[in-house]
């Protein structure tokens, strides 16, 4: 099995960027997708963005203009570059991925999750 490892999230100020990375705990794993949820607190988790392996990008509406998702084919990695944040952003961020050891495999995975605080 493998796991999806986040990492860079942390505390910043109002107007400050961040990004975060995730990558799969192991090779010899393909994803068709992959990307970000959110759940800020006391809330439901949300959709944030996600990218195919073909390039196709998604966002949320809440997103435009301030997040991208780059993707390092390479590295089996997937970023969340994030700007001008606002204290709205504030929530735990969540990878996710759909694929598996097989190029067609459409197996759902996610990552534990890592804290981004938005905050003065």
């Amino acid at each position: 099995q493998v796991q999806l490892v986040e990492s860079g999230g942390g505390l910043v100020q109002p107007g400050e960027s961040l990004r975060l990375s995730c990558a799969p705990s192991r090779s010899g794993f393909s994803f068709n997708v992959m990307g970000w949820y959110r759940q800020p607190p006391g809330k439901g988790r949300e959709f944030v963005a996600t990218l195919t392996r073909g390039g196709t990008a998604d966002y949320a509406m809440y997103t435009k203009g301030r997040f991208t998702i780059p993707r390092d084919h390479a590295k089996n990695t997937v970023y969340l570059q994030m700007h001008n944040l606002t204290t709205e952003d504030t929530a735990v961020y969540y990878c996710y991925a759909v694929g598996g050891r097989r190029w067609l495999d459409e197996d759902e995975y996610w990552g534990q999750g890592t804290q981004v605080t938005v905050s003065s």
